[in-house]
This record gives C-alpha cells, sequence and structure tokens, in this order.
C-alpha cells in the first residue's frame, strides 16, 4: 500500500483561557486519529498551539501589570503541559507570537491587498469585546447581546481594511456541494451551505484600537484582526513561506477538528481566503459538539468546570481519553458525569477489556507454562471469531474516516465481547481438565488472536495501557509501531512466551467513590475522591544523610546543542551561577531547543562525571514522566531562585 499524506489540526486555543474539557476533547481527538493513521502508514503532520494576540490578552495583562508578551508565554504553558499529561503526540506547536507566522501573515495580507482583494474603509457596528468579533443585528441576542457568551455589545466605529470575501462566495459554495464530505457531520454542512446562499459581507479584517497584533504591512496605525491572523497558523506550520516542498507534501491534504462554536470562521471565511490565494481549501473541516457537566452548562461562577488535569490525576489518563470519545458520538453536544466515567471504567475497562486478558493469560500460565501455542483444527466458531478480528479492522478504518470515534469503540468492545462469550462457549478449563490438547491450543491462540488485535486497535485511544497489554502477550516494543498492512492480526506467533501483569484497570469501588465524592462537594477539608490510578512503585527508603548528599541546584538553560547521530539526546549549556558547564541529556523527543533556552532548571550539581556519545556530562536534570516514558516535564523554578542556589 502507497503511503499516504495526512494533515490534521486543532484550533489554536486562546491563551486567555484556562484548558478545560472542551480544549482536552478535541485535542484528544485529533491525537487518536493521527496515531490510527501513522499505524495505517500514512505520512502525519499533527498541529496545535495558541492564539495570543488580541483585545483580552492586551487587557488582562494591562490588569496584571504585564506586558501582553509576558502574559502569552507564562499561560500558553498550561496547554503545552496538559498536552505533556495527556499524552499528545503533536508534531508541531505553534503560537501566533512566533516571528514565523507574523512573516506568514504578513505575506498573505500583502499579497491579497496587491490583487485588490483588501481595501481600506470604515466599519461601524456592534462589537462583542470578548469574542474580538462584530455582531450584526441580526444575529444579536436579547437587549444586544453577543449570541455566542451572552455579555453587552459595545458600539464601535473605526477605519479598517476589509477583506472581499463576497468575491470568493460563490466559488466556495460550488465547492461544497461537489464535495459534501468537507465539512461534517452533516448538519453543519447544512448550516454553512445555507449561510453561504444567504449572502456573504466583506469583512473587516484589521483594528486601530489597540497594538497587541500583528503589524499591517505599510500602515502601523493597523493591526490585523485576531482572527484573520490566527486561522493563518495552519499555513505558517505546514511550511508556507519556509519549507515549500513540506507545504506542497502536506497542504493538500488538511483537515481541522474544531468546536462547533468557530464553524463559520474555518468553513466560509478561511477557506474564502484559501481561494483568493489560489490554495485549496481543507479537505474537511469537522465541528463537534459542546460538553455540558451533569446537565448544567460549564460556567466559572457556577464552578462546575472540569479539569482534564484534575481528570487524569484521579482516573488517569487513559480512561479519561476513553471515556470522552466513548460517551458520545463525536459532533453531538455531550454530557459528562464523573459516574458515568467510574461505570465506564468498571464495566467496559475492567470487566471487558481486563477480564479477557486476564482470564486468557492464566489459563495460557496453567496450561501451557505461558507459551502461545499454535492452533490444532479450526472449526467453525474459531472461524467465526477469527474472521471478526478481520472485519473489526475493516470496521475501525471506515468508522475513524469520518471521525466517528464511539462507534469505533463500539466495533473494537463487540469484538471483546464476543471473545468473553467464546471462552463460556469453548470452555477451556474443561478441556484442559479432559486432556483435549489440541481442541485447546486451538481455543487460546484464537483468543491471543482476539487479545492481539484489540491491543493494536485500542493503542491510538489509550496509548499506556496498550503498550502494558503488549508487554503481557509477550511483545517488545510499542503496538504503535505497528503498521496494519503488514500486521495479520488473526494470527498468533506460537511459542511466544507471554507474562501475566498487573491488573490493567483495577475496579473502582463505587461506595468508597461516592462517599469522597460527597465529602467533597461539602467542602469537609482534606476530603477527595480516591484516586482510580494504580499505585506508583517506590524505591527503597533512604536516610536523611544520604538524601542530603545529593546536591541540587538552580541552573539556567544558555544553550542546547544536537549530538551528532544521538537520536534522543542534547548537549546543554548551562549557567550555575558561579559556574558555567555542560551536560548530555536524553530529552531530545520532547523537546526542541527552544523550548529548552532560557528554562530555570534543577540539575544534580555532584554527579561524577560521564561520557555519553563522545561528549563529557557533568551533571543531571531533572523531570518526571510515567514510567514507560510517553512524556517528559522538566522540573523548572521560577525567577526568584538564584542561579546556584541550593534546592532542599
Amino acid at each position: 500500500m502507497s503511503e499516504k499524506n495526512f494533515y490534521l489540526t486543532t484550533p489554536i486555543y486562546y491563551v486567555n483561557d484556562i484548558p478545560h474539557i472542551g480544549h482536552a476533547y478535541t485535542t484528544i481527538a485529533a491525537d487518536v486519529m493521527c496515531r490510527h493513521m501513522r499505524m495505517r502508514g500514512d505520512n502525519v503532520f499533527f498541529l496545535t498551539g495558541t492564539d495570543e494576540h488580541g483585545q483580552k490578552i492586551q487587557q488582562s495583562a494591562e490588569a496584571k501589570g504585564m506586558t501582553a508578551q509576558e502574559l502569552a508565554d507564562k499561560t500558553m504553558l498550561n496547554f503545552r503541559n496538559l498536552w505533556t499529561v495527556l499524552g499528545i503526540s503533536n508534531d508541531d506547536f505553534i503560537r501566533t507570537t512566533e516571528e514565523r507566522h507574523e512573516r506568514v501573515v504578513q505575506s498573505m495580507f500583502q499579497k491579497l491587498m496587491d490583487q485588490g482583494d483588501i481595501y481600506k474603509g470604515s466599519y461601524e457596528g456592534w462589537y462583542c469585546v470578548p469574542c474580538e468579533t462584530y455582531v450584526p443585528e441580526s444575529s444579536m441576542g436579547e437587549n444586544r447581546t453577543c449570541p455566542d457568551c451572552g455579555r453587552p455589545l459595545v458600539q464601535m466605529q473605526e477605519e479598517s481594511y476589509f477583506f472581499r470575501a463576497s468575491k470568493y462566495a460563490d466559488r466556495l459554495l460550488a465547492y461544497y456541494e461537489a464535495n459534501p464530505q468537507a465539512i461534517l457531520p452533516r448538519s453543519r454542512y447544512n448550516e454553512i451551505v445555507s449561510f453561504l446562499r444567504s449572502g456573504v459581507r466583506d469583512q473587516s479584517i484589521s483594528r486601530t484600537t489597540l497594538k497587541w497584533g500583528i503589524p499591517v504591512p505599510g500602515d502601523d496605525k493597523h493591526v490585523v484582526y485576531v482572527w484573520f491572523d490566527a486561522l493563518i497558523n495552519y499555513a505558517t506550520a505546514c511550511g508556507y513561506l519556509d519549507d515549500r516542498e513540506k507545504f506542497a507534501k502536506f497542504w493538500p491534504a488538511v483537515r481541522h477538528l474544531v468546536g462547533k462554536d468557530i464553524i463559520r470562521f474555518h468553513c466560509v471565511i478561511w477557506p474564502i481566503m484559501l481561494l483568493a490565494l489560489g490554495l485549496n481549501p481543507p479537505v474537511c473541516v469537522f465541528a463537534h459538539g459542546w460538553w455540558t457537566v451533569e446537565g448544567e452548562k460549564m460556567s466559572k461562577s457556577k464552578g462546575n468546570v472540569v479539569d482534564p488535569f484534575e481528570m487524569a490525576r484521579v482516573y488517569g489518563v487513559d480512561p479519561f481519553r476513553y471515556f470522552l470519545l466513548r460517551e458520545v458520538p463525536f459532533g453531538l453536544d455531550g454530557d459528562f458525569s464523573e459516574l458515568a466515567m467510574v461505570q465506564r471504567v468498571n464495566s467496559d475497562l475492567a470487566n471487558d477489556l481486563g477480564n479477557l486478558l486476564n482470564r486468557t493469560l492464566q489459563m495460557m500460565g496453567n496450561y501451557r507454562d505461558g507459551k502461545v501455542p499454535a492452533p490444532g483444527a479450526i472449526l467453525p466458531v474459531d472461524e467465526e471469531v477469527l474472521s471478526l478480528i478481520d472485519a473489526t479492522l475493516a470496521t475501525v478504518k471506515e468508522k475513524l474516516d469520518v471521525f466517528s470515534f464511539d462507534e469505533a469503540l463500539k466495533s473494537i468492545w463487540a469484538l471483546l465481547g464476543r471473545g468473553n462469550k467464546y471462552i463460556d462457549e469453548t470452555m477451556p478449563w474443561k478441556l484442559g481438565r479432559e486432556g483435549n490438547g489440541e481442541r485447546l491450543d486451538t481455543v487460546l491462540s484464537t483468543l491471543f488472536a482476539v487479545l492481539r488485535a484489540v491491543t493494536l486497535l485500542t493503542a491510538p485511544f489509550m496509548p499506556d495501557a496498550a503498550k502494558r497489554m503488549y508487554v503481557q502477550l509477550g511483545f517488545s516494543g510499542d503496538p504503535l509501531d505497528e503498521r496494519f498492512p503488514s500486521v495479520a492480526l488473526r494470527n498468533a506467533p506460537a511459542g511466544q512466551m507471554t507474562q501475566k501483569g498487573d491488573v490493567l484497570f483495577p475496579r473502582i469501588d463505587v461506595d468508597q467513590w461516592k462517599k469522597g465524592r460527597e465529602a467533597k462537594l461539602s467542602g469537609k477539608d482534606g476530603a477527595q475522591v480516591p484516586d482510580a490510578k494504580i499505585p506508583s512503585e517506590h524505591e527503597d527508603e533512604i536516610s536523611i544523610d544520604l538524601f542530603k548528599s545529593v546536591e541540587l541546584r538552580v541552573a539556567e538553560v544558555i544553550g542546547v546543542e544536537e549530538i551528532p547521530k544521538a537520536k534522543k539526546l542534547y548537549a546543554l549549556y548551562l549557567d550555575l551561577g558561579y559556574e558555567k558547564r555542560k551536560i548530555v541529556s536524553g530529552i531530545k523527543e520532547f523537546f526542541t531547543p527552544q523550548d529548552l533556552i532560557g528554562k530555570r532548571i534543577i540539575v544534580v550539581a555532584n554527579l561524577k562525571p560521564a561520557t555519553l556519545c563522545g561528549v563529557e556530562s557533568r551533571g543531571m536534570l531533572l523531570a518526571a514522566g510515567p514510567k514507560d516514558k510517553s512524556a517528559l516535564g522538566l522540573l523548572t523554578v521560577d525567577e526568584s531562585a538564584p542561579l546556584g542556589s541550593r534546592v532542599s
């Protein structure tokens, strides 16, 4: 099978927001899709990032006594840290304050102006400051409020540059009529087509009332309107100016995942901009729904905003990822309930998946010393199960091609259900007692094939759990490195040694969980919902004297070099205040040099020097991440800690 190119983006998230379940939902969905497409052998480019210009950031920064750039630099980390926690496998992270993006925005603006598609005029209308958009009177809420956020609108008049969107509306309508899959789900397609048929006005694309934005080329009195600026990020990261080969490779295959509240920007304004620039519109824009929380709209005032950091801590990253994509059809609105997640963990993950794994490996250990047997004769019931494996792979591919995550998971769980039923039908324990070895071998081989298939198919959804299953099945490496075209899922490797491990998903005691939750909601001091994750493994206890012998100091990263032929290593140049030194660290796959330079980190300063790939390393930095090293976060300190100061 020839490789295909696949470019998928999330929206870029506004840094004035605190990351919530909606941000996690879109990004997890994009991550699952990209991991799946990599397993299909596609060339994947996965982009996310942050939107950092505009009036809200300027006002928030002024209120905090900071510059807008300082505020953006600080709040952007909330999103980067969340993606690390949630195991997001993005290939690039773009910030609209980056120089590479400013150059592309100004280049596109100039091109459109040179060809007469941007002109100067005057704009008067009702403006929503939080949403940073003008609202036509026909769309206003009661008492001249914003239809999206409900806040009061203010009347504004200012000189503005306009984009001739009306000129290209008919071309875009024709594109959608010829490509109905370009907007999903179908209800959103109908909405956009109806909007285009009603007529598109020229768009105001600059502001004179704020300074925090990208200057209009040749007219510094104006800054580019934040939405016009933000949309262009997708082209910037794809190499529009800096890497034409990359752009030619991936741009024809661009797809966007967005929330339904920003669909008109992505399905009307953005593709019209692209048509004016001589570029193809997105292959597909998928607009998903919103989450309520136990029947109520999320709001800070109600205190019911779901914190994805907390959900990952309490329930585990994989159960949280699974729940979000299994609970609600992607594209519809959904209701988030922690009790529903607990029930999914117990029924789907602990009972269905965990049970099949534990029962199969237990029998493999009891009857075949842990080795996968070669199958004997294949009976119709065996062939039915093996055929379902092939059919499930086809169904998962078909459903994910249209972002139907819940249907893909349902098909995988149907295979799991068939596997559990197959055990009851064939009664391998009875075959073992009766000495029917050939039949037992076939049953165990078939069950192993089911588990291998489930492991690979669930790997994009739950990468850590899939890796642990993979190890228990006797494989080395990462299931995400497998390629579906080259894997015969129904075949079991005879003679392979399995190794039954810890319970994959421990059941949650619902009564204990309810008591903890009630105590937390009632505000009792120290009350917490019990964590549902597997307990961490601990090292042997040490004395305080032994701990004190480790010299931890604050250092600043002042330079980063790649080490030839070292895939995972960087040489980091550090300033400890009293001296400068170099260390070698295996963090290359998690950070770019730009991520590291300027960071104040904690290092072990009295570690014996070691030579790695020919480079002497005098120390070691501190970082944290899961046991499988699928993500990593640096331990950093703020600027109030002097360089070289002792950490104790």
